[in-house]
């Protein structure tokens, strides 16, 4: 496929006030979720556009910001909402955090299934809430929910909440329909409504499709409130633009008035901007985005089955991210991590922080340039070559 975007320049990202590259200045930083692209350049001409009007009071929620959410989530996703269910917010985890507050009283119990992203902990525990693991099943090199101790757990009457990752972060796995519905029906049987973060779902493998968790059935549909943004597809994290989707009117009532009474239901003057224009125009940009992060992650398996023995990563249906088993190694990952980092400077996110399941893998970041990709390949191999001698 013939390439109209260049994503294998090289944005030197120091010195921007960067969460990620805040490191030293020998140092690879391949952890968090952030990529090393510019955005697309569509979404570039219209905050430019809007930059040079001036003026930055305060802003609305436009018609546009609704039909552009709409719009995409039919035509890529074929997903049809409605304009009534859209709640815009400042970001996914914010939403996530409000609606524990609002759908939560303090201790008790909000379902995760482990390793699932970090940020779900703090969401849960800073709102006096305990977190309820339900962890994953690992065989085989691949992963599934263990729906009897789903059952189990949310049937405890403490249990008010579950938060599900549609696509699933850390391991890049696109939950199937079956695996969905089954979910939605235990937690309708036992009153638990789920909140669906669905940050992932636009970045997938060419020719695979992420499935809604409201568009399963009428009960997920009922059930549920899902976290949706722009952001992680576009690289827009730093703009702070999302929405939350929520269907059922009673629900959405609670919902609107978490997000409101924290005051996170307010866009800033680039935030509408950004998410329009992504949506309206970042189709094409996507597309080649989605090929060029799969043909990272291809090269990445590769390599790591030829020149790193020991390791070997999970296979991916979606994310940018890489989940590394290297529970073949001695040490923790937290250990690995750090003796990676000290011995080649390359800084991969340690699996120990999405829960105990995660504890024998590494996560890494493969959204950058190819160059930057074989070099972070090569600092591994260094790494992981010490800890072997």
């Amino acid at each position: 496929m013939s390439m109209n975007y260049d994503f294998d320049k090289t944005i030197n990202r120091r010195g921007m006030d960067s969460l990620k590259w805040n490191v030293g200045k020998d140092e690879l930083p391949m952890w968090v979720a952030d990529m090393d692209f510019q955005t697309a350049p569509e979404v570039m001409e219209a905050m430019r556009e809007r930059l040079e009007h001036g003026v930055f009071g305060y802003t609305e929620v436009t018609d546009e910001w609704y039909n552009a959410y709409i719009g995409w989530w039919r035509d890529r996703h074929g997903f049809e909402m409605s304009r009534d269910w859209l709640i815009f917010c400042t970001g996914v985890i914010p939403s996530i955090s409000s609606m524990v507050r609002k759908l939560a009283t303090p201790n008790e119990n909000v379902l995760i299934q482990t390793p699932v992203y970090n940020g779900f902990f703090g969401c849960i525990k800073n709102n006096g809430c305990r977190v309820l693991e339900n962890p994953l099943v690992y065989e085989n090199g691949s992963y599934s929910m263990d729906f009897e101790d789903l059952e189990k757990k949310l049937a405890d009457p403490q249990t008010s909440l579950m938060i599900l990752c549609n696509p699933h972060n850390p391991i890049g796995k696109i939950w199937d329909r079956d695996t969905l519905k089954h979910v939605g029906e235990l937690a309708y049987k036992h009153h638990v409504t789920v909140i669906s973060d669905e940050i992932h779902c636009d970045i997938t493998e060419p020719g695979k499709e992420y499935v809604p968790f409201a568009a399963i059935s009428d009960i997920c549909r009922d059930i549920s409130a899902t976290c949706i943004t722009p952001t992680k597809t576009f690289n827009l994290a730093g703009i702070h633009t999302a929405a939350v989707s929520v269907p059922d009117p009673y629900l959405r009532h609670k919902v609107w008035r978490a997000l409101n009474t924290d005051e996170i239901a307010e866009p800033g003057c680039f935030a509408t901007v950004a998410a329009i224009s992504a949506f309206e125009k970042g189709a094409d940009w996507l597309n080649e985005l989605c090929a060029y992060v799969s043909e990272n992650k291809k090269t990445a398996a590769s390599y790591m089955k030829k020149e790193i023995p020991g390791i070997f990563a999970v296979e991916s249906d979606a994310t940018y991210l890489l989940w590394i088993d290297v529970s073949a190694l001695p040490g923790d990952s937290s250990e690995i991590a750090g003796h990676i980092r000290e011995s080649s400077g390359l800084y991969l996110s340690t699996g120990a922080v999405y829960g105990d399941a995660g504890k024998h893998f590494l996560r890494m970041n493969l959204a950058c340039p190819k160059t930057i990709c074989k070099e972070g390949l090569e600092r591994l191999k260094k790494g992981i070559d010490t800890i072997i001698r």
